[in-house]
C-alpha cells in the first residue's frame, strides 16, 4: 500500500512476491497497470493485503477501522507517530506487530531522511495554506501577506527553525511577508539571519517572546519536533485569545501531539475550525495533497 512502482519493481527483482491494493496509487496518480508492469499483483481487498503479506507499507499509521487487521509478527512500515496515537500503540503491542516509523529512523544523530521530505512539502505547504485562509471570504481578517504599495506586509511567526520551519520561512519571504521566526538552538537561528540577510527577525524561543510574536502576528506556524516525543505545549489559550479575530495557526507539529493547546488532527476534507476567533489549521498528513 502506497509504495512506488519503482520500489515494487526492487522488490520483485530480489524475489519478494508484492500485493498493491486496488487504487492505492490514485493519490499520486500512479495507475493500477504500472504496479503490475513492475511484477506487483492487484488484490482488490484491504483484508488480503493485511492478511497475506509477511510486511505492510503504508503512507500513515492504522486507523481504528484497522486495527482488527493488525496480527502477530506482521512487519509495519508507515509513519507512526506514536507519541500522539498511545491507543495504537497500545493495539500493536497487545497484537505482537512490529513496527517500523518513518519519523523515527535515524542514520546518524539529527539525520531523519525519511522524515526529512515531508517535513520540506508541510513547511511549504503551511504559509500557502495560512495566506488561503487569511482571506475574508475564508473567515480570515483580509491580510495579504505580501502588502501592495500603501500596506503593511502581513506578519507571520514560525515557532521552530527546523526543516519544516526553514522552509516555511523560504515562502513567507518569497510572499513578501514580514518574518520572525523563533528557536531554542542560536546556530540555526544565526544560520537563517545570516541566509536572509536581516530580511526576517530571528528571536530565541521562550514563553516571552513567544507571546509577544504571538499575539502579534496574522499567521502562527507551529514546527517544532521532538523525534519519537511529544511536542511541547508552547502556544497555551490564554496566548490564542489575545490575537487579533480571523488570524490564522497552521500547527504542523500536530502529527506529533502539536504545539497549540486546544489542537486537534483535521483533514483536508475539513481542515480547519474555530479556536478562540482564530481560524485552526491542523491537518495530520498535509503532504497527502500534492
Amino acid at each position: 500500500v502506497g509504495m512506488t512502482p519503482s520500489g515494487v519493481a526492487t522488490l520483485v527483482a530480489r524475489g519478494h512476491q508484492v500485493s498493491v491494493e486496488q487504487g492505492a496509487g490514485q493519490g499520486s496518480a500512479i495507475p493500477d497497470e504500472a504496479y503490475v508492469k513492475a511484477g506487483a499483483k492487484i488484490v482488490p481487498t484491504k483484508e488480503q493485503i493485511w492478511g497475506d503479506n509477511d510486511m505492510v507499507v503504508k503512507v500513515k499509521e492504522p486507523i481504528p477501522t484497522e486495527y482488527s487487521l493488525l496480527r502477530k509478527d506482521l512487519l509495519l512500515f508507515t509513519y507512526l507517530h506514536l507519541a500522539a496515537a498511545p491507543e495504537l500503540g497500545k493495539e500493536m503491542i497487545s497484537r505482537g506487530v512490529n513496527g517500523v516509523a518513518y519519523e523515527t529512523i535515524e542514520p546518524t544523530p539529527g539525520d531523519l531522511p525519511l522524515l526529512t521530505p515531508m517535513s520540506a512539502v508541510a513547511g511549504r505547504m503551511s504559509v500557502q495554506a495560512g495566506a488561503t485562509y487569511l482571506e475574508r471570504e475564508k473567515g480570515g481578517k483580509g491580510v495579504l501577506l505580501g502588502g501592495v504599495p500603501g500596506v503593511k506586509r502581513g506578519r507571520v511567526t514560525v515557532i521552530g527553525g527546523g526543516v519544516v520551519g526553514q522552509n516555511a520561512v523560504k515562502m513567507a519571504v518569497g510572499l513578501g511577508a514580514n518574518v520572525t521566526v523563533l528557536d531554542v538552538n542560536l546556530k540555526t537561528l544565526a544560520y537563517l539571519d545570516d541566509i536572509y540577510g536581516g530580511r526576517i527577525s530571528t528571536q530565541y524561543s521562550d514563553p516571552l517572546s513567544i507571546e509577544r510574536a504571538v499575539t502579534e502576528s496574522d499567521l502562527v506556524v507551529g514546527a517544532v519536533l521532538l523525534p519519537g516525543a511529544r511536542a511541547p505545549r508552547l502556544v497555551p489559550s490564554a496566548m490564542i485569545k489575545e490575537m487579533e479575530p480571523g488570524s490564522v495557526i497552521v500547527d504542523v507539529s500536530i502529527d506529533q501531539g502539536g504545539c497549540v493547546e486546544g489542537a486537534r488532527p483535521t483533514y483536508h476534507d475539513n481542515p480547519t475550525y474555530d479556536l478562540h476567533g482564530v481560524t485552526a489549521y491542523m491537518v495530520a498528513n498535509m503532504p497527502g495533497a500534492v
